[in-house]
């Protein structure tokens, strides 16, 4: 196996707080009373509703219909009754249509018998419109994959992103460790759209995790594919970083191994994305779990599953700690781009970025300008952005910025370096 490669500038390597879960195998949520679907859980525009309050629907019919670019397929997650269609608020701040479905009836899918399909036996499109027709998105960040696919033109390599680099998280890690053989599966159907050879299907990991993940090592070898280690480093696994770090140039196709499963489930099994795997953790929670739950679970129920609070969390967070998002309560649904839900006490919280609470003023040390991955300069768009000059925004390339949160992280003055940088688009 080769030397661990990286990203070439900049990152930071945070204490990744992954042993509280990275052992704990998935197991499965309970079945909610009530499951509350956005119509928005991808990157685009909210999907069509296609129910109304009254309606009862089946597990795995379809309520929302993509209509506008970036928009995938909503289907309900548990049989039973449309209760309501309301406006919801989601933890990134976006408003959205929502159905609140009443748990009641059969599961006609969940432990019954299922028939496989021999994926071979798709041609291309009927590949794609399946993938389209079962609403996979991208588990990491909410992109509808079968637009992704269509998009991508010739890639010569596909890397398998198996690198959670955020703390805490470890979802992709169990799914790598206890169902390899269906994630290197969706990986071939994807390479077949594209007729890559087995040695152009990279499986990326971090070098840190070669014991845990050695069947999976195995597995892949035994298909052709190459086994990738990278240093362990934040942001290791955003798409960008993984081409810089492996690609050399070639253009290469960038698929989580979460979002691999879910085609492997679509093709094969003709599952809609209905629930995912998500790592609920921090040390207020009493058992920090990997759980695969239902879709519109409140993420109040995530908490009961894994044993309720072991004390008040000071913050709770969707996502993972550096490009997650802070929300006030657990109320909010589990959605399909969902990884982590954090429950963090005060020793864990590193206020840095996260806030105005504590922040000083700038004291010139450049650490955000050699965290920044892209090579930009944070405090200098800070001061433009307040300033509200776009013309000196562009000239110092804030669209580069992936909003990573490396600059506030490492920010001693705890400048919420993000949260400006963000808002700056809008300028």
């Amino acid at each position: 196996m080769s030397q661990a490669r990286t990203f070439p500038r900049g990152g930071v390597r945070p204490p990744d707080r992954k042993s509280l879960s990275e052992d704990q195998p998935i197991r499965k949520a309970c079945v909610p009373s009530f499951a509350l679907l956005p119509m928005r859980q991808h990157a685009g525009e909210p999907a069509r509703c296609l129910v109304s309050p009254g309606e009862r629907v089946r597990e795995g019919m379809l309520i929302g219909r993509a209509e506008g670019p970036g928009a995938a397929n909503v289907h309900a997650s548990v049989p039973g009754l449309i209760r309501e269609v309301l406006e919801v608020v989601l933890p990134s701040g976006a408003r959205t249509p929502a159905v609140r479905i009443e748990l009641d009836g059969e599961f006609e899918c969940t432990g019954r018998p299922q028939t496989a399909r021999n994926w071979r036996e798709f041609i291309r499109h009927e590949l794609l419109e399946r993938i389209e027709e079962k609403g996979v998105v991208g588990l990491g960040g909410g992109q509808p994959t079968a637009a992704k696919l269509r998009a991508a033109g010739r890639p010569q390599l596909l890397l398998v992103n198996g690198v959670e680099s955020e703390p805490y998280l470890t979802a992709d890690h169990r799914l790598l460790v206890e169902k390899a053989a269906e994630v290197l599966t969706g990986a071939q159907i994807v390479a077949s759209l594209f007729e890559l050879e087995p040695a152009q299907v990279l499986l990326c990991i971090t070098e840190d995790r070669r014991q845990t993940l050695a069947s999976a090592h195995g597995q892949a070898a035994a298909l052709g594919f190459r086994v990738e280690p990278l240093a362990a480093r934040y942001p290791q696994g955003e798409e960008q970083q993984l081409r810089l770090a492996l690609a050399g140039g070639l253009d290469a196709l960038v698929l989580n191994v979460g979002t691999l499963l879910a085609i492997y489930e679509a093709v094969v099994w003709g599952t809609p994305l209905i629930e995912r795997v998500v790592t609920v953790s921090g040390s207020a929670v009493r058992r920090p779990s990997n759980l695969k739950a239902r879709l519109g679970t409140r993420l109040r129920e995530l908490v009961e599953d894994c044993g309720g609070l072991a004390g008040r969390p000071e913050r709770i967070v969707v996502g993972g700690p550096l490009r997650g998002f802070a929300v006030a309560d657990l109320e909010a649904p589990l959605t399909k781009e969902m990884a982590g839900v954090l429950l963090l006490g005060r020793g864990e919280l590193r206020a840095r970025g996260s806030g105005t609470a504590g922040e000083a003023a700038c004291i010139g040390c450049g650490r955000c300008i050699e965290a920044c991955p892209w090579g930009l300069r944070p405090l200098e768009l800070y001061h433009w952005i307040r300033e509200g000059e776009p013309r000196e925004l562009r000239r110092l390339g804030l669209e580069r910025c992936t909003e990573c949160g490396c600059c506030a992280y490492v920010c001693p003055s705890r400048i919420p370096l993000v949260r400006w940088l963000a808002g700056g688009r809008w300028l």
